[in-house]
């Protein structure tokens, strides 16, 4: 009965001692720079008007007769982010002599900061197309002559009688020689609209409708050191931003050119050499990159950014973190260099 009582209580004595043995480390990334492009798209899309085939006799004009989609890209635009770096993920060793009480770090796991709060990549607001205006239909402006004409041929040619008759109407207001003047300028505006409306509601049926869409396309690409030149997409204007290996657009291309600002990597010491100083904390030193987007032989857009992935990595000594004096470090999200370090004593 002594033995069991005495073996318990030397279990309770090591699990408690366990159970105050701080953590051995911290695993954490290092960040590499990606690209990520916006392209704002135009995509019109036309349908033939009920009376397409009578717009050439009645109105004049030469429309086409067929549906069709077609696309357009408006602008780019491109803002760095970051994604783990996973050749570079390290474990920062902590013990009693290194004065670190706070760890931060990203969703992702890419280290932030140390011993502060460090600052979080903003997401980019979520692009909100334009509100479109209703489709006017045609049928709604139509007279009783029109939609009880016995034939297609003659409900067009009512209805274009009908157009120029409103054409009439509003030339007469504008040189002030209708029946029926308006009181006021007000007035006159309503009048002047309600004409457009009908108009614009009744020429549908010769000309068709067009509409005009703006949609977002996000292309996310991460820069390759030693590669310079890379296929980003191509783009159809019948089919709009296309993947890599469709044939059926013209290509778009990146041409990335590092500027080689930070010097080569300095060697790294071969294992069982680890400083005695080296207690697993690396920042990048990245380095400045031009980035342009080309396609058919012509720059569209250039872009400089610093990119992790082009510069090289610097390990910090634990020297920092010493039992009377620490430092708060604050580590750029997007590249993970040095924002800032500023030195504290140890309370």
């Amino acid at each position: 009965m002594k033995k069991l009582l005495l073996t318990l209580i030397l279990w309770n004595i090591i699990g408690s001692a366990a159970a105050q043995q701080t953590v051995a480390g911290t695993s954490y990334y290092l960040p590499k720079t990606a690209l990520r492009f916006s392209f704002l798209i135009e995509k019109t899309t036309y349908e033939p008007g009920q009376f397409a085939v009578y717009a050439d006799r009645y109105m004049k004009k030469n429309v086409p007769l067929t549906p069709s989609t077609t696309y357009r890209i408006i602008s780019c635009d491109m803002q760095p982010t970051a994604v783990p770096d996973t050749t570079k993920q390290f474990t920062l060793l902590l013990d009693k002599k290194i004065s670190i009480y706070q760890v931060e770090k990203s969703d992702e796991g890419i280290l932030l900061a140390i011993n502060a709060t460090g600052k979080r990549l903003r997401q980019p607001d979520a692009f909100v197309p334009a509100k479109q205006p209703a489709d006017l239909n045609p049928r709604d402006f139509m007279n009783e002559d029109i939609l009880t004409a016995n034939s297609s041929a003659k409900m067009a040619e009512l209805i274009a009688e009908d157009i120029y008759d409103i054409r009439e109407s509003r030339n007469q207001l504008t040189r002030g020689q209708a029946e029926s003047m308006p009181k006021d300028g007000e007035q006159l505006k309503i009048m002047m609209s309600n004409l457009n409306t009908q108009e614009t509601a009744l020429n549908q049926v010769f000309e068709g409708i067009t509409r005009r869409d703006t949609i977002e396309k996000v292309i996310t690409y991460v820069p390759v050191k030693g590669v310079g030149k890379t296929l980003l997409f191509r783009f159809s204007k019948k089919l709009g931003i296309t993947d890599p290996d469709d044939l059926a657009g013209v290509p778009y291309e990146l041409i990335i050119d590092g500027q080689h600002q930070v010097t080569e990597q300095t060697p790294v010491p071969e294992e069982g050499k680890k400083s005695k100083e080296d207690f697993g904390l690396n920042v990048n030193m990245p380095d400045k990159i031009r980035v342009a987007l080309t396609s058919g032989g012509e720059t569209l857009k250039t872009f400089e950014v610093l990119a992790a992935q082009f510069g090289k990595t610097e390990n910090l000594s634990a020297e920092l973190f010493g039992k009377k004096q620490t430092s708060k470090l604050i580590l750029n999200p997007l590249t993970g260099g040095i924002e800032s370090i500023q030195a504290e004593a140890v309370k």
